[in-house]
């Protein structure tokens, strides 16, 4: 069985499924390269395989702080929460109220109850939330700025102080090829080239080949245009993740 993992050997395995070499294909490489990245663009929107939650970190810089904004890079598309930059009841981790309960409480775990621990940590972050709540961030996936709402440039976030984000990140195919070889890529990549094929095709209306075959670009381009729909439900059915209840 033949595995894809280039975008070169993708672009050869749809052609091959079109029938070339054997039928000339009328679609030019920029066509070609144009519906592939079609394909992954719609791959990348929606196929739960497509992205993958990964921390990023960054260190707040002078510039970051008069913007009030952090960039990030074009591969994240989406940005959950920000992990607590600092505690309420605490300003470094040697004295941390956390730190001091361990210390002198918990020096045995083999003989101390961890109920009494749970929930003094438990009260802690209940205090937390009451008094300082959560770190409110916004992002727009197109502008590939996360807009974090907290005291920069003070005591809270200070520069140098590193931020951690969770968020969806685009899996790289050059870095990953088994994404080229992903049996829906390869589907829809060749459904949106024979479509491409097709629309070409009627621009000329009925082309006569060798021995008296015709192509008729109109046949070609609605049944590609049925394929394409059926694999976008396929998508939307089968590999989309449900979208996140939104509380409050």
């Amino acid at each position: 069985m033949s595995s894809v993992s280039t975008r070169a050997e993708l672009k050869d395995y749809c052609l091959r499924r079109l029938g070339f070499p054997l039928i000339e294909i009328n679609v030019s490489d920029e066509q070609i390269e144009d519906r592939i990245s079609d394909a992954m663009q719609y791959y990348i929107d929606y196929h739960y395989d497509a992205v993958s939650k990964v921390y990023y970190t960054h260190t707040i810089t002078a510039e970051d702080s008069a913007n009030r904004y952090i960039t990030v890079p074009d591969s994240i598309v989406g940005v959950t929460r920000i992990l607590p930059i600092n505690n309420l009841l605490a300003k470094s981790y040697m004295w941390d109220i956390r730190y001091q309960l361990i210390l002198n409480n918990l020096w045995d775990l083999t003989s101390t109850s961890m109920l009494p621990y749970t929930m003094a940590m438990q009260h802690i972050r209940s205090l937390e939330l009451l008094f300082n709540g959560e770190i409110p961030i916004r992002f727009q996936r197109h502008e590939n700025k996360v807009w974090i709402d907290m005291g920069w440039g003070t005591n809270q976030a200070p520069d140098g102080t590193i931020i951690v984000l969770e968020v969806y990140q685009v899996i790289d195919p050059e870095t990953y090829p088994d994404v080229y070889n992903d049996r829906i890529v390869k589907k829809l990549s060749t459904a949106l080239i024979r479509r491409q094929w097709g629309e070409n095709l009627m621009k000329f209306g009925g082309i006569s080949l060798p021995g008296g075959v015709t192509l008729n670009g109109q046949d070609i381009y609605q049944e590609a245009t049925r394929e394409i729909e059926k694999l976008e439900d396929e998508f939307q059915s089968s590999y989309s993740l449900p979208p996140e209840m939104m509380i409050g």
